[in-house]
């Protein structure tokens, strides 16, 4: 049973940082390419950056290019986001997927809520 549970959102001040962790177990974690999706209130659900299976091919959406760093850890079963320099723009339930190559992922998690509000 594929199992992604996302940890680490919360409330945080516009410049602060948070970092999500999502935990995988039930299938070959290495095989997976790992992805961070986002969507706010009314909107579609976005990419907002993604890694291969072996950690070597990272991409990121221009909107956090520069502020958000994704790795994976694969002896751990786990995928990171590292959120810098966060925007109120960035607030919105933040998901962990997995896909057996490039593309939508085929796995999410339950998603994490992340608001940035002063």
């Amino acid at each position: 049973q594929v199992q992604l549970v996302e940890s680490g959102g919360g409330l945080v001040q516009p410049g602060g940082s948070l970092r999500l962790s999502c935990a995988a177990s039930g299938f070959i974690f290495s095989n997976y390419a790992m992805s961070w999706y986002r969507q706010a209130p009314g909107k579609e659900r976005e990419l907002v950056a993604r890694v291969g299976s072996a950690g070597g091919s990272t991409n990121y959406a221009d909107s956090v290019k520069g502020r958000f760093t994704i790795a994976r850890d694969n002896g751990k079963n786990a995928v990171l986001l590292q959120m810098n320099s966060l925007k109120p723009e960035d607030t919105a339930v933040y998901y962990c997927g997995a896909r057996r190559g490039w593309g939508r992922p085929s796995y999410w998690g339950q998603g994490t809520q992340v608001t940035v509000s002063s």
